[in-house]
């Protein structure tokens, strides 16, 4: 349906160096008014943020297009120079990738998250509460010894982190054309994987029936009492990250979904980082191995999920405090941003443009000391898709070309 010109002259023009690249991403970084009480970043104190503000160039991102609300893994992506118009994957795959499950081409892999359903079949909460690892676990175990699958189909069952879980299914002619059945809000009933436009897929009807066992299998149980399955696919073939941008890449990341879509890629990952100053640290270190390292950090984004603005302040204010460990190893090249907008006030991901920070040789300079998404609306970099962001960086890194004569 997509072209990806862009992305291919970027290939063409790519060069290899010894200047390093950092990209550290804050998920769900990106905020709007908060019922005018500001910003996450407007009402965080960050000093070390707006000092790096003064002295490089700022800009907003657009992570998808103008008004569409990007997942995770259409952000990371764009981040990584894929078009996410492009490079379409489900949300199963990344979580796979981030558990190291060894996906084949016989299987078909979907994001899973418990949730609460009441008397009535509704969804009352999302995330079963976000029960524990270990809840997850046992739950899981049940499910292994109840579910019964159609003749020459495997279903594996794994445990993500949380609420989360992966579910593949394994045999032959299955499909991906399967549909999300999380309805995405309190209230409402899971949705029908095999509803239309999927009511032809064989494999949607599958997906139907287990999870109809599923339910009736935890139907005892209190809090994950049900799941909704998202992001069905198959593992894609795509160009991979080290031969199309010429970069030796590393990924720091403590979910297992972050490190599935670097996987994804080609990136080697090579640290689980949780804390903020874990997560400087490890890519500090990363630095000294690799010219690329993509750092992800999770907390902006869960606490703006769970609608708490002021945990969402002080997880800001955690990596605030922690980037002097990552300036140590002085990279070429520092990009700061997130790979989509959580707005407390919304307790979701929306559409708002996404903040970015660049320090980098050859800037104009002149961008007032503070970072936050009003004054990145008239920085050096402008509002850009996200997917032109790190070849910009490779730009100022020398590591493009000249095009034409």
């Amino acid at each position: 349906m997509y072209r990806d010109d862009y992305g291919e002259l970027i290939t063409s023009l790519a060069i290899k160096n010894d200047r390093r690249i950092c990209l550290l991403v804050l998920d769900g970084l990106g905020d709007c008014a908060n019922g005018k009480r500001g910003t996450g970043l407007q009402i965080a104190a960050t000093p070390n943020l707006d000092r790096l503000a003064g002295e490089g160039a700022c800009g907003l991102l657009t992570p998808v297009a103008t008004a569409v609300t990007p997942g995770s893994g259409p952000g990371h992506l764009a981040l990584f120079g894929y078009d996410p118009l492009v490079y379409t994957v489900g949300r199963g795959v990344l979580s796979a990738l981030g558990l190291e499950f060894p996906l084949g081409p016989r299987d078909v892999a979907a994001r899973l998250n418990f949730c609460t359903l009441n008397a009535a079949g509704e969804v009352t909460d999302r995330r079963a509460g976000r029960i524990s690892d270990d809840e997850n676990r046992r739950v899981l175990a049940k499910l292994r010894e109840a579910l019964k699958p159609p003749a020459g189909v495997e279903v594996f069952l794994e445990t993500e982190s949380e609420h989360r879980a992966l579910l593949v299914l394994r045999g032959d002619d299955l499909d991906d054309d399967v549909g999300d059945t999380d309805p995405q809000r309190e209230g409402r009933a899971p949705l029908d994987p095999a509803a239309a436009p999927h009511h032809e897929s064989p494999t949607a009807r599958m997906m139907a029936d287990l999870l109809s066992q599923v339910r009736e299998a935890l139907a005892d149980e209190e809090r994950a009492n049900m799941v909704l399955s998202r992001g069905a696919a198959k593992y894609p073939d795509w160009p991979r990250f080290p031969e199309r941008f010429r970069l030796n890449p590393a990924a720091v990341a403590g979910y297992p979904m972050y490190r599935g879509v670097a996987r994804l890629v080609g990136m080697e990952t090579v640290s689980a980082p949780q804390t903020a100053s874990e997560v400087t640290a490890a890519a500090a270190a990363a630095l000294a191995t690799h010219d690329f390292v993509f750092a992800h950090f999770k907390y902006t984004d869960k606490t703006g999920e769970d609608g708490d603005l002021d945990a969402k302040v002080a997880h800001i204010e955690e990596m605030d405090a922690a980037l002097p460990a990552l300036l140590e190893a002085r990279p070429d090249v520092l990009v700061i941003t997130g790979d989509h907008s959580t707005p407390p006030s919304m307790s979701a991901h929306s559409w708002h443009p996404v903040p970015v920070l660049m320090l980098a040789p050859a800037l104009r300079g002149g961008q007032p000391p503070r970072f936050d998404e009003i004054t990145c609306r008239t920085g050096e970099i402008g509002t850009i898709p996200a997917k032109e962001m790190l070849p910009l960086a490779m730009a100022h890194a020398g590591k493009l070309e000249k095009f034409g004569a």
